[in-house]
């Protein structure tokens, strides 16, 4: 049994979530981690002296139990409750391969997920359109004026310029602006030549 682990990272609405979700339709044996459900409660999130709550920095996270969900994933996929029916256009040899996608705004820059990627991707938007899909939006709790601007662009400029100067770390950009059919189909053909290594 082989393992593909997956990361999908990169800006807020981005459109992670909705192509982790599309490439699972796709892929054989293939479950989905969402950073997302690692956030802590609002009540232990750090406030900033503007009043801003500091959700996009990793100490807003339970980042140790993410490394374990991940690990333990890799240890049995196939008990993780995975759906193992097959996807339509995929190729036999690929039944005893289990895919682990890994979706979150922060994956990079956190050292003891860094060991367990097979690839990594990153979704990247220009201000103006993160600003335009981010107020669309609904989030709980939600954006406090100047929210945007004063943290969450910041803190993704941040990250993404410390994942730019680790010149070991292997990274895809994505341009998120492209069709999702794109990326999709860019994302999708990759991954299957990543199985055919597998299966060498």
């Amino acid at each position: 049994m082989k393992v593909l682990v997956i990361g999908l990272g990169g800006v807020t609405n981005g459109g992670k979530t909705t192509l982790a979700e599309k490439l699972k339709n796709m892929l054989p044996n293939c479950d989905i981690i969402s950073q997302d459900d690692f956030f802590k409660p609002e009540s232990e999130v750090e406030t900033d002296e503007r009043g801003f709550k500091l959700y996009d920095v990793l100490d807003a996270l339970y980042m140790d139990e993410m490394v374990t969900s991940i690990r333990n994933w890799i240890k049995s996929p196939a008990t993780s409750g995975v759906v193992t029916e097959e996807p339509q256009n995929t190729c036999d040899n690929v039944k005893n391969v289990y895919i682990l996608i890994v979706e979150g705004f922060l994956l990079y820059n956190y050292e003891p997920l860094n060991e367990l990627w097979n690839r990594r991707y990153f979704l990247t938007l220009p201000y103006e359109e993160c600003k335009r899909r981010r107020s669309t939006r609904v989030y709980q709790p939600a954006d406090t004026p100047g929210y945007f601007d004063g943290h969450v662009w910041p803190m993704y400029l941040k990250y993404k310029n410390e994942l730019e100067e680790n010149a070991s770390m292997q990274v895809d950009y994505l341009d998120g602006t492209k069709s999702q059919e794109e990326l999709l189909f860019y994302v999708y053909s990759d991954i299957i030549q990543e199985l055919d290594k597998l299966r060498e």
